[in-house]
């Protein structure tokens, strides 16, 4: 399924966002002019999705969020210097994407690459990052009700590794995998493309093993019982053999192989939990779209049982809707 957006379509005609709702640890990036943002397609399970742009963000302002007074103010050379004191960062490439576009840990997505500052991109990683990247979103907000400039906040970043490249006539084919969940603590550069520091971002340590084990159980078998009910559904010749569901599960139950600090790697529990919301063949709008609002409530969550019983409820319900629409391709057939 292709899904088409341009982040240029973004308004900011709203006035109900207030600075408050403006999370600590966005950034915030100002006097962006509409026209400066990059055009972002995307296309799951074994397509491609295409990213061009002819101005990546040259006209932006950087700001951060102080705690104390809750204005906003440019980061110092203190600040850079003395960044990340108590945590473990990695100042990697990072890619844009609009507020539809959110990718959550253990979701492969296939990207085409062609213009020469993402090809470039492409190459730094490849050679100099260790195949990692961030995938981020750049969520529209209001900072005041008088200002006629568009700000945005780079929210819900997801660390990627890149899994396979295919060299094409025009650009490259990418086949990436979202890791775990990072958060985007200030922009490094924006020239050739955007490169920023990030932390990593993961769940609260359980606190009941066997009730979080008893949960990831439960969860495993309603995602094999979707899977089951998928394949059997599945009409067309050109879907993959393996659903999206199957792909990230099986990715999910192994411990990832990432050149990477372990601080990155998000538990096995937490990486269930998010291996539940991935796209069904076949879905309706409707079903993307409440598909949607569950990655984006689960990226948000920081305690794991909340996220597998939430996603177990999702995932039960999804299994009800695709037994019905088996059982009506199956009246149709007859």
């Amino acid at each position: 399924m292709s899904c088409r957006t341009t982040l240029n379509a973004f308004t900011t005609n709203s006035t109900s966002t207030s600075i408050a709702a403006v999370s600590r640890s966005s950034v915030l990036l100002s006097n962006i002019t509409l026209n400066s943002f990059p055009t972002v397609g995307t296309r799951r399970g074994g397509g491609a999705a295409s990213i061009t742009t002819s101005h990546l963000l040259y006209y932006y302002s950087l700001r951060r969020l102080d705690s104390k007074t809750q204005l906003l103010r440019r980061p110092n050379k203190k600040l850079r210097r003395n960044i990340v004191a108590y945590a473990t960062f990695l100042e990697l490439p990072l890619l844009p994407f609009p507020s539809d576009q959110v990718l959550v840990p253990s979701e492969a997505k296939t990207l085409h690459l062609f213009e020469a500052r993402y090809l470039k991109l492409l190459d730094e990683c490849l050679f100099k990052k260790k195949k990692l990247f961030v995938h981020f979103v750049l969520d529209p907000i209001v900072v005041s009700s008088s200002s006629k400039e568009a700000s945005f906040a780079a929210r819900y970043g997801c660390l990627v590794s890149i899994e396979k490249v295919e060299q094409l006539d025009v650009g490259a084919l990418v086949s990436i995998r979202g890791i775990g969940r990072v958060t985007l603590l200030k922009f490094a550069k924006a020239d050739p493309y955007l490169e920023g520091i990030v932390l990593p971002l993961q769940d609260n340590v359980p606190q009941n093993e066997s009730q979080i084990s008893s949960k990831v159980l439960e969860l495993k078998e309603a995602l094999h019982s979707l899977n089951s009910l998928e394949i059997k559904l599945k009409a067309t010749k050109d879907e993959p053999l393996q659903t999206q569901t199957a792909n990230s599960l099986e990715w999910a139950l192994k411990e990832p192989s990432i050149d990477c600090e372990e601080a990155f790697i998000p538990s096995f529990a937490e990486r269930v939990s998010f291996a539940a919301l991935q796209n069904v063949s076949g879905s309706t709008q409707s079903e993307m779209l409440k598909l949607q609002e569950e990655k984006l409530k689960a990226m948000d969550v920081k305690e794991t049982l909340q996220r597998l019983e939430n996603c177990t409820g999702f995932v039960k319900n999804r299994v009800s809707m695709t037994a019905a629409k088996l059982a009506i391709q199956s009246l149709n057939m007859q």
